[in-house]
């Protein structure tokens, strides 16, 4: 059915069968999972001992537990929603990580047709052309982007309200919302936006994205201010130490239970 090179594309033709995952505003489609199964059987070819970390996979509910073994992380399509409207910011994202610590990334802009790769101290390209950020310093001349997250509670809409107002007053230049964390951050990888945050995001989101945004000269942590950690749910990424460091300072924390909690993601 799906067997046009641009697997994701040619679906969006097709008829979406939806469902929901987690929250009503957790979408998945039939095409999250086939595209997912079309990524891991081919990689699982090559690499028959590596473990293998895949957002829908994850739904089924095995423990999802990053270890010190080769890991491909997975999120097949990011930015459902968008997909099962045909926004056109919808990307496929691969990290790989080695005695936990990200190795490589690839995203696909779909519609685009852009490919964002990055390789550990190799820096960072899109099409072929390497990446920069965009250096800058001052959080009054920053466009920010984030993600609202999958809970839509009264409490957290609160916190993730009043965290935007935070940084509309700094002045930033504004805070843009896109529908797709992996491409909201090869944005800042890329130099056309300055930073980047979230709460409730997942590994799958981020691995890929992370090592994209180093390898352009960008940083990355935590909301705390401490190190990265991808089964946090959570991650700051700037052009500059001096606009992550702003963004940290202003953020009111939203809390999400960790990836590698509970019986709900899985490892294979």
């Amino acid at each position: 059915m799906l067997n046009d090179k641009n697997v994701v594309l040619e679906a969006v033709k097709q008829e979406k069968h939806v469902s929901t995952k987690s929250t009503p505003t957790d979408l998945v489609t039939e095409a999250d999972r086939l595209v997912e199964e079309l990524i891991i059987s081919t990689l699982r070819e090559s690499f028959p001992s590596h473990r293998f970390i895949g957002e829908e996979s994850c739904a089924a509910g095995e423990p999802c537990v990053l270890t010190d073994s080769p890991t491909w992380i997975i999120d097949p399509i990011d930015g459902t929603c968008n997909f099962v409207h045909s926004f056109p910011m919808v990307a496929v994202s691969i990290g790989f990580a080695v005695k936990k610590e990200l190795e490589f990334g690839v995203i696909y802009h779909c519609f685009e047709e852009t490919l964002y790769t990055a390789r550990k101290g190799h820096g960072a390209f899109c099409n072929g052309l390497r990446l920069q950020v965009s250096k800058e310093k001052d959080v009054s001349k920053a466009l920010i982007l984030t993600e609202i997250g999958a809970k839509r509670d009264p409490e957290t809409l609160a916190l993730f309200l009043g965290n935007m107002e935070k940084l509309l007053r700094a002045p930033a230049h504004g805070v843009r919302i896109i529908g797709s964390s992996t491409l909201a951050l090869c944005q800042v990888a890329a130099g056309a936006a300055d930073a980047y945050y979230q709460f409730g995001l997942h590994c799958w989101d981020m691995a890929a994205a992370a090592i994209i945004i180093r390898e352009a000269g960008g940083v990355v942590m935590d909301t705390s201010g401490g190190p990265l950690d991808l089964m946090s749910r959570r991650i700051v990424a700037a052009a500059s130490q001096e606009v992550a460091g702003f963004i940290v300072q202003q953020l009111k924390p939203i809390g999400y239970e960790r990836d590698d909690c509970g019986e709900r993601h899985a490892v294979r």
